[in-house]
């Protein structure tokens, strides 16, 4: 076989698997919950010293119109997609290709999804220390703004409008977000401690009867999502109501974090309750 016939028939190198996909990133537990389980919010990360436009924004979406990798957006901003279904070896490079891509684009275009092969990850691309702010958004309407939108755009919004869960961050701890399903209301709080650890802390809580939100709020599982444990409690209540006992849910996580005795039988049954109700979605 001839040198020509075996370049065609090589596969592009990929970029190794990494499961903790934002590990490095100051908005590491945010960004996971963008991705995961909030229905419309943004935020804004930006291109660091050294590489191709350095200093230039970029509007990170949850989602984006027809669940798009990224796109140019007239004004030259660009905007990438998170809740896309894409994993070439590393999720991380994935949205540094798209990056990448978008910075070749003329305004108006989207970026496609494509194998990005080897490359720079989001670690190497933004300013990793730089705060993570996210704006949560009731529902897509921000899609629009600044634009002139035809009826199929718009009734693309009304459609997705429709199916927006309304959703709340909580202001007193990181990464935790209020959202209501129906007639069912839940937390999901991403957490970013290792999953052994976070276990055995939560088996000394469960076991103490101190793992709740207060009353009526119950811890009915945890799933996992890019190297993290996200617990999920489900409440009657609003978000508002759930401030305070966060916080202070906060504070018995960290002491129980600190406890490296070993496991009670009981908290060892908690341990093992907890894990079998673990669900991994990624």
């Amino acid at each position: 076989m001839g040198k020509k016939s075996r370049r065609k028939g090589e596969k592009k190198a990929r970029m190794p698997y990494v499961a903790r996909t934002f590990e490095g990133l100051a908005g590491e537990l945010d960004l996971v919950a963008l991705r995961e389980f909030v229905p419309s919010a943004t935020g804004t990360v930006t291109l660091a010293e050294g590489v191709e436009g350095a200093g230039r924004e970029i509007q990170v979406c949850s989602l984006l119109p027809g669940n798009g990798a990224g796109l140019v957006r007239p004004d030259g901003q660009i905007w990438v997609g998170l809740q896309v279904l894409h994993n070439h070896g590393d999720i991380s490079r994935d949205y540094a290709g798209i990056i990448e891509t978008a910075l070749t684009l003329e305004p108006g275009q989207p970026v496609a999804v494509s194998d990005p092969g080897v490359g720079p990850r989001l670690q190497e691309l933004l300013v990793t220390d730089a705060p993570f702010e996210v704006t949560v958004h009731e529902g897509f309407d921000f899609w629009l703004e600044g634009v002139e939108a035809g009826d199929q755009a718009r009734a693309l919004l009304e459609q997705a409008n429709a199916s927006a869960a309304p959703t709340v961050k909580l202001d007193g701890v990181e990464a935790a977000y209020w959202t209501q399903m129906g007639e069912r209301r839940f937390l999901r709080w991403v957490q970013p401690h290792d999953e052994s650890t976070l276990l055995d802390a939560f088996a000394r809580l469960h076991a103490a009867g101190e793992d709740h939100l207060g009353e009526g709020v119950r811890l009915i599982g945890m799933f996992r999502a890019h190297g993290l444990l996200v617990p999920v409690w489900e409440t009657d209540g609003e978000a508002a109501a759930l401030e305070e006992p966060a916080v202070a849910l906060k504070a018995r996580i960290d002491e129980a974090l600190a406890d490296t005795s070993d496991l009670t039988a009981e908290q060892r049954d908690a341990r093992s309750g907890l894990a079998n109700r673990q669900l991994t979605i990624r």
